[in-house]
């Protein structure tokens, strides 16, 4: 066995199996057995489920009513969805996923998603702005304009 294993690249312990296997099933026993390794944890409707629920507003998410009011469908809920809240909706809903998992759906179906930046319009009259967004110890400079010609010529 151990001049087989050598010749076959493998370990003597895999030769022994294959034998073993050939005895007791024939040529057919040295086919790959269809159906191994780990079987899926949720279905694909559930896969589908979760999909879908990216594609929907997050319940905390504010809209203008009719009336011009802001509002959300759950104040309680997440304003956007990330990866922890989607998973939360997901368990809530009854499918048992975490959130990497849900990771590794969502890339696995192509949607991306970036860091939310949160912009607010008030329409109150007394509402007044921050003010400067940087410190004045660290003075902006106006980017200096690019010329179209070359400034050194090599003639």
């Amino acid at each position: 066995m151990p001049a087989i294993a050598d010749e076959l690249g493998c370990s003597p312990k895999t030769v022994r199996r294959w034998l073993h296997r050939f005895n007791r099933l024939g040529l057919d026993g040295l086919e790959d057995l269809g159906g191994q390794g780990r079987k899926r944890r949720i279905t694909e409707s559930e896969r589908s489920r979760i999909i879908g629920l990216v594609k929907q507003p997050a319940p905390g998410r504010l809209t203008v009513q009719a009336d011009g009011e802001l509002a959300a469908e759950d104040e309680s809920g997440p304003p956007e969805w990330t990866l922890d809240a989607l998973a939360a909706e997901a368990r809530r809903l009854g499918i048992g996923v975490g959130r990497s998992q849900v990771r590794r759906i969502l890339l696995a179906e192509g949607v991306r998603w970036r860091r939310t930046r949160s912009w607010t319009r008030s329409r109150d009259a007394d509402f007044e702005g921050k003010g400067p967004g940087s410190s004045s110890s660290t003075p902006a400079r106006p980017r200096a304009r690019r010329s179209s010609a070359p400034t050194s010529l090599d003639r």
